[in-house]
């Protein structure tokens, strides 16, 4: 099948899905994730090619690590499945509505938003999150991942793919885009009519080549340049167990913090502990002149420095005058994804949390709890860094739209 063809399948099914049951829907989840599990080795073959071919041609490490597939991560990708048959199915959920002066009844309803197209890279787990989403919400999915794991992308897909349907999704709700051109994702972000909206994952690149060159709807995902400010005063016990959390938990995430800012009055009692630290635990320091005036091994940052999503143990880290100075770089280089103030200052920390514009804003915990799971949401298909329809972790709710349901007994407008 083209890829249009392949759109205009699942715009055949998503008509059909809209109106499957929530017993249906929930049946199909559990059959996916016993059929993940029973088809352990031949997706766990597939995914050591990819690996293969990745170290081939030299792969950054913090990619192969979102490439891997373990047994475990599998077990993790089925148990993802299961809650979201779980949670509650968002689609006729009522929330809205009144009776007019006239006698008319009007309702607000959710419903699917139709076909979602979903490109993304490396990461073989966005493949049953995002078809285990759009289903539970009453959406067809075209998926287009990236080359470096087609293998196992491909094979995830045929597995869930077969195991929805045959548990009563209509067939044409699991599309995969086998082509590994990027003329692929082109063709896709430009089919209007048949694609109702594109969700791009992945790299900044990925994500602005989407949102630069689509005709269909897009909700722009996260890149993450996250900082966290230390505010003097702060428990800096607290801040240290933060940063370092934040920094190297899991560093290829979009939800790992880049920058540290520290207040100029905590310098003295935090930051070099803090440099030696980060040290210890593998993290290359890039800073500015006062950083470097206290660590010999420090890089000195540029102005692209402030602006990177490193996505690895690099971290920039600068000396401000206050909490404004903090606010102002962060709004100048942040990506409006997660920010966090560690403060005993509970004006700092209001303030910080009213002018920062960002998804997520937190005082005194880590960046690294942006995340639909962390958030009692299950699953997510993302991170939106943008303002309208969704923000944040986007779950069920946010993969829907809605409708008026209007009800009368014979009015005319007069």
């Amino acid at each position: 099948m083209t890829i249009r063809e392949q759109a205009q399948a699942a715009a055949q099914a998503a008509r059909k899905l809209a109106a499957v049951s929530s017993v249906v829907k929930n049946k199909a989840l559990e059959a996916m994730a016993d059929a993940l599990l029973a088809a352990e080795d031949e997706i766990l073959n597939a995914n050591g090619e990819d690996i293969a071919a990745g170290e081939a041609k030299h792969m950054k490490a913090s990619l192969l690590d979102r490439l891997l597939l373990t047994p475990a991560r599998l077990a993790d990708m089925a148990d993802g499945l299961r809650q979201v048959a779980a949670l509650k199915d968002p689609i006729g959920e009522i929330i809205g509505g009144s009776t007019l002066p006239n006698g008319l009844t009007v309702t607000k309803i959710r419903v699917p938003l139709g076909v979602i197209g979903i490109i993304y890279e490396a990461r073989p787990n966005v493949t049953a999150d995002a078809v285990g989403l759009c289903l539970k919400s009453g959406n067809a999915v075209i998926l287009k991942g990236g080359s470096e794991a087609i293998r196992s992308n491909a094979k995830i897909a045929e597995v869930l793919k077969n195991a929805a349907e045959a548990a009563g999704i209509p067939a044409g709700s699991i599309q995969f885009i086998t082509s590994t051109d990027h003329a692929a994702v082109q063709e896709l972000i430009t089919l209007n009519g048949l694609v109702d909206v594109v969700i791009p994952r992945g790299s900044g690149r990925l994500i602005q080549a989407v949102v630069g060159n689509a005709s269909v709807p897009v909700i722009e995902t996260g890149v993450g340049v996250c900082h966290t400010f230390v505010d003097a005063g702060a428990d800096y016990a607290m801040a240290e167990a933060i940063v370092i959390n934040a920094k190297t938990q899991r560093p290829a995430v979009c939800n790992a913090m880049e920058t540290l800012l520290v207040h100029k009055d905590a310098v003295s009692d935090f930051l070099p502990h803090m440099l030696q630290v980060l040290k210890e635990n593998g993290v290359q320091v890039i800073g500015d002149a006062a950083v470097c005036a206290l660590d010999a091994e420090a890089v000195a940052a540029t102005e692209e420095d402030w602006a990177t999503e490193y996505g690895d143990l690099r971290l920039s880290v600068k000396v401000v005058e206050n909490v404004d100075e903090a606010i102002e770089h962060i709004s100048r280089y942040g990506t409006k994804h997660s920010e966090c103030i560690v403060t005993r200052n509970v004006a700092n920390a209001r303030k910080f949390q009213q002018l920062i514009d960002a998804a997520c804003v937190y005082v005194n915990a880590s960046t690294r709890f942006t995340d639909g799971f962390q958030f009692g949401f299950g699953a997510e298909i993302g991170i939106s860094t943008q303002k309208l329809h969704a923000r944040g972790p986007m779950a069920l709710p946010e993969l829907t739209t809605y409708k008026y349901l209007i009800s009368g007994d014979g009015q005319v407008r007069p």
